[in-house]
C-alpha cells in the first residue's frame, strides 16, 4: 500500500484527538485493575499470584498478540480493526460482571478485553506514525497520554461505582462507556494514495468468481442437453410426426456435438485455474519465507536486539507497581484515612506528565531518544529498588510519582524503534517488540504475587524487579555505546536492507 506524504497536521490532529480517546477507554479498567483487584481477592479468595494473572492477562495478552494485530492492521486497516475491538472491549468488561469464578475472569476479563486493547493500540499507533513525521514524537506523546489519563480518572471512578453499585455494576458500566470506541474508530480515515496501484489480493478475490463460472457451465451442459432435447422433440412431433424420428437422431448428433467441444473448452479452462492457484499458492509461500527472512534480518542488527531484551525486562519489573502498589500499602498497614489520593492515580496523572515531556523532547534534534529511553529505565530500577524502604503513604506516594513519569517512556519507545528499523518495517518490528512486551507484563505481577505468596512481604519482589530493569538498561546501553558500534562494524557489515540506530545526535 502507497501513503502519501505525511501531512503532519490536518486531519492529522482529528486523528490525534480520536486515538486519545480511544486509549482512554479501552485501557482505563485495565490499567487501574488494581482497584477491582482487592475486590477480587476479598470475593474469590485465591491467593495473590493467582488473582494477578486477571490483571497482567489484560494488559499482556494484546502485546503477546502484537505480530497478530499488526497483521490485522495492515490486512484491512485502522478503522475497521479500531471498530470490531470497541465491541470486543465492551463485551468483554459486560461479561466479567457476571463472573461465578477467578477462572472465568481469565477468559472474560484477560483475553477478550486484553486483546481488544492489543488491536486498539496498534490501530492507534500505526495510524497516527502515518499522518505524523516531523512532529511524530509530539503526537504518539499525546495519544499515548490517554491510556494514562485514563489510569488516573478510572482508579477513582471504578472505586466510587464499587461502592455506589458494587462490583457487578462498576464493570457493566464501565463496559457501556467503552462503546464511544466505535464513534472514535470511524473517524480514522486512512492516509492512502488515490492513485496508488490495488493491492494485489485483488486478483485473488477473482478466483471463487471464475471457478463458479466454469462449474456452472458444466452444468448446464449436463443438465440442459436432456431439456433441450425434449423441447426440440416436442414441437417437431407437434407439427410432423413422421419427420419426428428423423430429426431427433439429427438433434442428438448436433447436442453431441456441441457438448464435445463445451468440455474440452471447460478442461482447457480448469488446467488453467490449477495451474493459476499453484503459482498464487507458490507466491504465497514465498510471502510467508520472506517474512521470516526480513525477521531475521531485523534480529542481525544488535540495537534492535538489545532493545526486544530491554523491553521484556522491563515489563516483567517495571509493570507490577501499578497492579499492586494498593496492595503494597494495604500490607505496610497504612491507615486508609492517610490516602489524600489512591496511589494508582498517582502513577496515572505522572505517566501522563512523562508521556508529554518526553514525547517533546524526542523532537528536540540535540536529544538522543534511545539514550533518552535506557536514562529512564535505569532510573526505573532504581526506584524499584526503593519501594521496600518506603513504610508511610508520603514516600509511597513520591515513588509512585516517579515510577510514573518514568513509565512515560512508552511515547518514544515507537519513536526508537522507528528510528532503528525505518518506517517502511515499523508495523513488523513493533509487532514482535510487543510480543514481549507482552509476555513481560503477563508475567510480572503473577512473579511478585508468588513472591508475596512465599515469603509474605514484597521486599524481594522488588529487589527482583529492579534488578531486571537495570540489567535491561545496561544491555541496550552497551549495544548503543559508539566504541560497540566501532567494533563491530570492523568485524562485520551489516546486511542489506538493516537499518542501524545512529548513536551519535543529529545537529
Amino acid at each position: 500500500m502507497v501513503f502519501r506524504k505525511p501531512p503532519d497536521g490536518g486531519w492529522g490532529w482529528v486523528i490525534v484527538v480520536v486515538s486519545f480517546f480511544t486509549q482512554f477507554l479501552c485501557y482505563g479498567s485495565p490499567l487501574a485493575v488494581g482497584v477491582l483487584y482487592l475486590e477480587w481477592l476479598d470475593a474469590f479468595g485465591e491467593g495473590k499470584g493467582k488473582t494477578a494473572w486477571v490483571g497482567s492477562l489484560a494488559n499482556g495478552i494484546g502485546l503477546l498478540a502484537s505480530p497478530v494485530c499488526s497483521i490485522c492492521v495492515s490486512s484491512f486497516g485502522a478503522r475497521p480493526v479500531a471498530i470490531f475491538s470497541g465491541f470486543m472491549v465492551a463485551g468483554g468488561l459486560m461479561m466479567s460482571s457476571f463472573a461465578p469464578n477467578i477462572y472465568f475472569l481469565y477468559v472474560s476479563y484477560g483475553i477478550v478485553v486484553g486483546l481488544g486493547c492489543g488491536l486498539l493500540y496498534t490501530a492507534t499507533v500505526t495510524i497516527t506514525c502515518q499522518y505524523f513525521d516531523k512532529r511524530r514524537g509530539l503526537a504518539l506523546g499525546l495519544i499515548s497520554t490517554g491510556s494514562s489519563v485514563g489510569l488516573f480518572i478510572y482508579a477513582a471512578l471504578q472505586r466510587e461505582l464499587i461502592e455506589l453499585y458494587g462490583l457487578d455494576g462498576c464493570l457493566l458500566i464501565v463496559g457501556a462507556l467503552s462503546l464511544n470506541i466505535l464513534a472514535c474508530g470511524s473517524l480514522m480515515r486512512p492516509l492512502e494514495s488515490s492513485s496508488s496501484p490495488q493491492p494485489e489480493k485483488m486478483c485473488v478475490d477473482k478466483v471463487p468468481d471464475q471457478y463458479f463460472v466454469y462449474h456452472e457451465k458444466e452444468k448446464t451442459i449436463e443438465e440442459n442437453i436432456s431439456i433441450l432435447e425434449k423441447g426440440y422433440i416436442d414441437e417437431k412431433c407437434v407439427n410432423n410426426v413422421p419427420d419426428c424420428k428423423q430429426d431427433i437422431t439429427l438433434n442428438k448428433n448436433v447436442l453431441s456435438s456441441i457438448n464435445i467441444n463445451e468440455k474440452d473448452t471447460y478442461k482447457k479452462k480448469v488446467v488453467e485455474q490449477t495451474n493459476f492457484c499453484k503459482q498464487l499458492a507458490k507466491r504465497k509461500w514465498q510471502l510467508y519465507l520472506t517474512y521470516w527472512k526480513e525477521t531475521m534480518v531485523l534480529f542481525k542488527n544488535k540495537v534492535f536486539s538489545a532493545l526486544f531484551v530491554a523491553i521484556l525486562l522491563f515489563d516483567i519489573g517495571g509493570f507490577p507497581p501499578s497492579l499492586l502498589m494498593e496492595d503494597v500499602a494495604r500490607s505496610a498497614n497504612i491507615s486508609e484515612d492517610d490516602y489524600y489520593m489512591p496511589l494508582i492515580s498517582i502513577i496515572g496523572i505522572m505517566t501522563t506528565v512523562g508521556k508529554l515531556i518526553l514525547g517533546i523532547l524526542a523532537d528536540f534534534k540535540w536529544v538522543n531518544t534511545l539514550y533518552l529511553y535506557v536514562t529512564t529505565l535505569l532510573m526505573t530500577g532504581v526506584a524499584l529498588f526503593a519501594i521496600p524502604f518506603a513504610k508511610s503513604y508520603l514516600t509511597l506516594a513520591m515513588l509512585s510519582g516517579i515510577l510514573g513519569f518514568l513509565t512515560g517512556n512508552w511515547s518514544i519507545f515507537p519513536y526508537v524503534t522507528t528510528k532503528t528499523v525505518g518506517i517502511e518495517k515499523l508495523t513488523h518490528a513493533y509487532g514482535i517488540l510487543m510480543f514481549f512486551a507482552g509476555l513481560g507484563n503477563s508475567l510480572g505481577p503473577p512473579i511478585v504475587g508468588w513472591f508475596y505468596d512465599w515469603t509474605q512481604e514484597y521486599n524481594t519482589a522488588f529487589y527482583f524487579s529492579g534488578f531486571c530493569v537495570l540489567l535491561g538498561g545496561f544491555l541496550l546501553l552497551l549495544a548503543a555505546l559508539p566504541c560497540w558500534n566501532a567494533c563491530t562494524n570492523q568485524s562485520s557489515k551489516l546486511p542489506p536492507n538493516t537499518y542501524s540506530y545512529k548513536v551519535a545526535s543529529n545537529t
